[in-house]
Order: C-alpha cells, then structure tokens, then sequence
C-alpha cells in the first residue's frame, strides 16, 4: 500500500454514493489518506439531497462534479470501493476491491438519504481506521 494510501471510491452517476464516501474520508482522514471518486456513467451534477445532507455536517459538495471512471484511477488506488457499477469497473491485480451495497439516494427523500450518509459514515470510520493501523 502507498504512503498514503490512496482510495477510489466509483459508482455509477458518481452523483450520491461515492460523492458521500469521498468527502467522508477526506473529512475524517485530514489529509492522511488520497481519496478519489468516479463514475462509470457520471451524470451532469451532484444530487441535490446529497449535498444538503452533506452540508448538515459541515461538508459542502458544491466544487464537486461528477467524474468518469479511468484506467489510471483504478490503477493508482490501493483499495477500489465499488457502489454498484457492476462490470464497468476494472480489476488490476493487487488491488484490494470491497463492494458497498447501498441503496442508491437517487429519487430518496432528505431523510433516507440521511440514512444512506449515515450508513457510509459508519463504514468510512471503519475503513479510515484499518487503513491507519496497517
């Protein structure tokens, strides 16, 4: 694993989920983890529930945009954390892949996408403290 080690979080539209999961990590790891996220099918902006549950902890989406899912992204990462882009993601060998299954906030309202954040919160507290304790 690099030094920091670095993180892809990659969904589809890169719009909900795996917008989420970046600006956790990023907000939890203050710098001692590279966090990226991306999407398979990137849509055209971050959706608006999950930017305002985002901002009820401080966190503001708003300079972020959906990104496409590349090659060299996956290939830079030392865990690849995929949130239901199916075949769309590539596997290198070495790598370490989980699959978060989460329900996807597209269409949810402000409270089940509260619960979505929470649900990501909680497993990026636990990543974030594996990934300092190796």
């Amino acid at each position: 694993m690099t030094d920091p080690p670095e993180v892809l979080f990659v969904c589809v539209h890169n719009a909900g989920r795996s917008q989420m999961a970046a600006a956790l990590l990023q907000h939890h790891a203050q710098g001692r983890v590279t966090v990226r996220s991306a999407g398979s099918a990137p849509a055209a902006s971050i959706n608006p529930a999950v930017h305002e549950v985002m901002l009820e902890l401080g966190i503001d989406l708003a300079h972020e945009a959906p990104k496409r899912l590349t090659t060299g992204a996956v290939e830079a990462a030392d865990v690849v954390i995929t949130m239901g882009c199916g075949d769309a993601c590539p596997v290198f060998p070495g790598k370490r892949y989980l699959d978060w299954r989460l329900t996807d906030p597209a269409g949810k309202s402000i409270e089940e996408v509260r619960t979505i954040r929470d649900n990501i919160d909680q497993r990026i507290r636990d990543l974030f403290a594996e990934l300092v304790n190796n």
